[in-house]
């Protein structure tokens, strides 16, 4: 009994020294001095056209400790009153006390928090420290920040699809840096998109497979089954008629799909109503799908709809929308759940139009009506 008395004894001690060494650990690292942040400008309007150039710049005091630490250093960005539940973060190496923000970078961070596009947004901003897994913060400084609508392509990830069909929609064939492009707007490896493929005449025609970061290695094919299966360097994909296909790949189910889905103008705005589609036509120079003169009147409205079906339709996102022309406008694909209800697009005055369909990247498809 003396002998399991003295070993539990000893256990106790044990746990009680390791409890203290913990709490010890934890009581180590204290702040000593707060850093402080200031930048040279509260006000900044962020333009894509000077998008590496430098738009603020940042000057600190970092934070000192009690003891010596190796730490890493950011500023964080969130909107005002949102406590930075929502941030992003630009990193700084650690033996500087100064350093600037550029357009591209400031705007991917302002598109990341949620901030409005051309719009002017108060943003704050503090210098976070971090040691280990402990974070340490400056003040917090506000700064009204107007960003702009980031480019879709530069945003969102994506595959390419290279092919003997890329010549002929104004790319080139088999080539993977210069093809089109499937995006991923879940940034999830979903990717979605549309090809255009001319012909599947010949026995190379119509052929394409998958490709990742504009280049052949790690590229994906058909695994032989014709049954939606991919697999690495797999078989050449060949379409089973010209036209427009909407294709899909899971890139980490290695799954893909693809279906016919030429589209065309319908409505009571359009000159035969609901009853027939006006068809779009693919323009290989711009890359786009184009009704080059459509009389289109101010009473109706209209929308896109593939295959004369309506089981996929290009529609405005909740409501009805009245198109200013020659202003391009993002458009949304009923199918892919993007759309509430059923609105339509209309225009303020009848008169004869030009519509340009922009579908090359699936996160920002693009609909422009122009007034002729």
């Amino acid at each position: 009994m003396k002998h399991i008395f003295r070993l539990l004894t000893i256990a106790f001690i044990g746990l009680l020294v390791i409890s203290c060494e913990k709490d010890e650990d934890q009581a180590v690292i204290n702040e000593t001095t707060t850093a402080k942040i200031s930048s040279d400008k509260s006000t900044i309007v962020l333009n894509e056209l000077i998008a590496n150039d430098a738009v603020i710049n940042f000057t600190w005091t970092k934070p000192t400790f009690n003891i010596a630490v190796v730490s890493s250093q950011q500023i964080e960005f969130g909107i005002k009153g949102n406590n930075f539940k929502k941030s992003a973060t630009v990193d700084f190496s650690n033996d500087v006390t100064s350093g600037s923000v550029t357009h591209a970078t400031m705007n991917a961070a302002m598109f990341s928090i949620g901030a409005v596009p051309d719009a002017v947004n108060d943003i704050e901003a503090r210098l976070k420290t971090s040691v280990g897994s402990a974070a340490f913060y400056s003040n917090v400084i506000v700064l009204k920040v107007t960003p702009y609508t980031p480019n879709p392509d530069l945003v969102y990830p994506k595959i390419n699809v290279p092919g003997s069909y890329a010549g002929a929609a104004g790319y080139a064939n088999w080539t993977p840096a210069n093809s089109p492009n499937l995006f991923s707007p879940g940034k999830n490896d979903e990717y979605r998109g549309f090809i255009w493929i001319n012909t599947v005449a010949g026995a190379e025609d119509g052929k394409y497979k998958f490709a990742i970061n504009q280049d052949w290695p790690g590229n994906k094919g058909d695994d032989g089954t014709k049954t939606g299966k991919l697999k690495a360097d797999g078989d050449n994909i060949k379409a089973t008629a010209a036209g427009t296909y909407y294709v899909k790949v899971n890139w980490a189910t290695n799954t893909y799909s693809s279906v016919l889905a030429n589209f065309g103008i319908i409505g009571d705005a359009t000159p035969t109503g609901w009853g027939s589609d006006t068809d779009l036509v693919y323009n290989p120079a711009t890359k786009t799908f184009v009704i080059n003169s459509i009389v289109l009147s101010n009473t109706g409205v209209f929308k896109f709809r593939a295959n004369d079906d309506w089981a996929m339709k290009f529609q405005p996102k909740d409501a009805d929308q009245t198109l200013a022309s020659g202003t391009a406008v993002q458009s949304y694909l009923s199918s892919e759940n993007t759309v509430t209800g059923d609105p339509a697009y209309k225009v303020s005055q009848a008169g004869n139009y030009k519509i340009e369909l922009d579908l090359h990247n699936s996160a920002y498809y693009k609909l422009t009506v122009t007034k002729l």
